[in-house]
C-alpha cells in the first residue's frame, strides 16, 4: 500500500516534477485556494472599508528608471497608516509600484515575486521585461471579481530592459489591460496632479538626479491637492519610497538619501508655494 505524502512528511511526486514555467500555475492546478483571485467574498451591500495605497510615480532617463511612492494609507476620509511602503522590487532589474486595496496590492506582489523566481530556476534564464509585464497583467485580470467588489489593485510596473537596454514603464487598469508609458506615468488617487506636475517639468534628457528630484516633485504636488497623498512629514521623519533601476540593477534610496531630496523640495517650495515654473514656449 503506498504511504500518504502527509503522514510521512514527504512532497508528492507532482511536487518534484519539473513542470509549467509558471508559480501561479502550478499553485491553480495543485492549491487554486491560495490564489487572491480564486477567493469567494461573502455577498456585501455598499464599498468596503480597506485601507488603500495611494500615489505612485515613475518617471525615465537616459540610464534607466525612477518609480516612487509617498506612505500614507487611507481608509475612507481617515489614514490608516503614516509610512507604507508601496514600492517593491520585482527581481534584479524590475519594481512594481501599488496602489489599491493594500493588503491585496501587497499580496500581489509577494506572488509576482515568486512567479519570477520560478520562471528562473525552472527555464535557467529570466524573463524579459516584456515577459515580466504580461505576467503581472494575468494576476490583475485574475482579481476582477474583487475590484468589481471594489478591492482593486492598479500597479505601475517599471524595470530595465536588458534587450533594449534602456528603462520602460508599464501601467495597467482593473482588467488587467496594459499600456507601455513614454517618458513617465502615474498611478492612485493623486494620479492626476502628480502627472500634470511631471508633464510640465520631464525632460527626456534629465539625468538621475533630476529625475529623482523630478518624481518628489510630483508627488509634492499630488500631497498638495490630494487629502489621500502624504507629502514629506519632516515631524515623523517620513519621506517617500523612491528606488532606481539602471543596468546595475534595482536599487533603494536610503531614508538620508530621500529625505535630502525631500528637504531640498521643500526649501524651494518656500520661496515658491506653487514649485517650479516651466516655460511658456
Amino acid at each position: 500500500m503506498e504511504a500518504n505524502p502527509r503522514s510521512t512528511g514527504r512532497l508528492p511526486a507532482a511536487f518534484l516534477t519539473p513542470g509549467s514555467s509558471s508559480f501561479m500555475d502550478f499553485l491553480g492546478e495543485h492549491s487554486p485556494e491560495m490564489l487572491p483571485g480564486k477567493r469567494v467574498l461573502p455577498p456585501v451591500q455598499g464599498v468596503i472599508e480597506a485601507p488603500h495605497g495611494t500615489t505612485i510615480v515613475a518617471a525615465s532617463f537616459p540610464g534607466g528608471v525612477v518609480l516612487a511612492g509617498d506612505r500614507r494609507a487611507t481608509m475612507g476620509n481617515m489614514i490608516a497608516q503614516r509610512d507604507i511602503e508601496k514600492v517593491f522590487p520585482a527581481d534584479e532589474y524590475s519594481a512594481v509600484g501599488i496602489a489599491g486595496t493594500a493588503g491585496l496590492a501587497v499580496e500581489m506582489v509577494k506572488l509576482f515575486q515568486l512567479e519570477l523566481e520560478h520562471f528562473e530556476k525552472v527555464e535557467g534564464a529570466q524573463l524579459s521585461l516584456e515577459g515580466k509585464a504580461n505576467r503581472l497583467s494575468t494576476m490583475i485580470r485574475s482579481n476582477l471579481g474583487m475590484a468589481m467588489q471594489g478591492l482593486a489593485v492598479v500597479p505601475i510596473f517599471a524595470g530595465w530592459d536588458v534587450d533594449r537596454e534602456k528603462g520602460r514603464i508599464f501601467s495597467y487598469d482593473v482588467t488587467g489591460g496594459r499600456s507601455e508609458e513614454h517618458g513617465y506615468a502615474a498611478t492612485g488617487s493623486g494620479s492626476i496632479f502628480a502627472r500634470g506636475s511631471m508633464k510640465k517639468l520631464y525632460r527626456e534628457d534629465l539625468t538621475e538626479e533630476q529625475s529623482l528630484t523630478l518624481v518628489i516633485q510630483a508627488l509634492y504636488d499630488a500631497a498638495d491637492e490630494d487629502s489621500a497623498t502624504g507629502g514629506p512629514d519632516v515631524g515623523r521623519r517620513i519621506y517617500p519610497i523612491v528606488t532606481v533601476i539602471t543596468d546595475e540593477g534595482f536599487r533603494k534610496l536610503t531614508e538620508a538619501e530621500s529625505s535630502e531630496i525631500a528637504h531640498a523640495v521643500l526649501e524651494r517650495r518656500r520661496e515658491q508655494p506653487d514649485g517650479p515654473r516651466a516655460s511658456l514656449l
